[in-house]
Parts: C-alpha cells; structure tokens; sequence
C-alpha cells in the first residue's frame, strides 16, 4: 500500500504541476488579450475624442453663427453680437457709442450716431448669416476679423 501511495503522491504532484504550468499559460494569455484590449480601448478613445472635438468646433461655430446674426439685427446698436463672438473692445465701442448717442438725442447729433450703430449691426447680421458655417469659423472665430 506504501507503494500505491507512492504514485498517487507522485501523480498528484504531477498533476499539480501540471495545473501550475497551464496556469501560468493561462496568466500570460490572459496579460496578451488584455494588452490588446487596452491599446484598442487606447485607440478607440482617441477617435472619440478627436470626432468629439471636430463635433463641438462644427456645432459652437454654427450656433455662434446663428445666435450672433440674429443679435446682430435685433440689438446690433448695443454690440452684444460682438461679445457673443468674444470681441470686448469692439462690444464696448458700439455699446459706449450708442449710449452717447441717445445721450445726445437732443441735439440732432445723437440720432446719426445711433442710426450708425444700428446701422452697422443690421450689416453685420446680414453678413454673418450669409456666410458658409465653415467660412464663418475661419473669419470671425479663427481669424478674429472684428469688422465687417
């Protein structure tokens, strides 16, 4: 019997090492497919992100260019289209002018320069809303053109 359990100790070590070298098999495909997996998962994130970005240039570009065109006509005397695009000085220069200008109403000086205000706004709309999105991103957004 000494001898039966013998080769049964020997079988079960056999066993046993046998169980630990598939296991290391194992560990290391496991290591290889999750290495790919996260280099996939790598490159698929940065495609996300780069559609992401374009998405959100094209979508902010065609919503400034809308809602600052419509400004532009409706309140074009107070600039607020030009802050809209991000253009304080220029913003505050239609504000401040259309200010005098109805400060100085009274004096017949006061109506042209708010008529040239409102004036430059409703151009400004009309040429902002005619433009093609992607004309529009690279003028007013890229470029910084302030007038006209």
């Amino acid at each position: 019997m000494s001898e039966e359990n013998k080769d049964l100790g020997d079988k079960a070590e056999d066993a046993f090492d046998d169980a630990k070298e598939k296991a290391k098999e194992f560990a290391e495909d496991t290591k290889e497919a999750a290495g790919d997996f996260a280099d996939e998962a790598k490159k698929t994130a940065n495609e996300f992100t780069e559609g992401a970005k374009e998405a959100l240039n094209s979508a902010s570009g065609d919503n400034k260019k809308i809602l600052a065109g419509v400004l532009a006509i409706i309140f074009g005397s107070l600039g607020v289209h030009k802050f809209i695009l991000g253009y304080q000085k220029e913003g505050i220069i239609l504000l401040v002018a259309t200010i005098i200008g109805y400060a100085t109403m009274c004096f017949v000086i006061g109506s042209f320069i708010v008529m040239a205000t409102f004036i430059v706004g409703l151009i400004e709309g009309i040429i902002y809303l005619t433009k093609s999105d992607e004309e529009f991103y690279n003028t007013y957004q890229v470029g910084k053109k302030p007038w006209f």
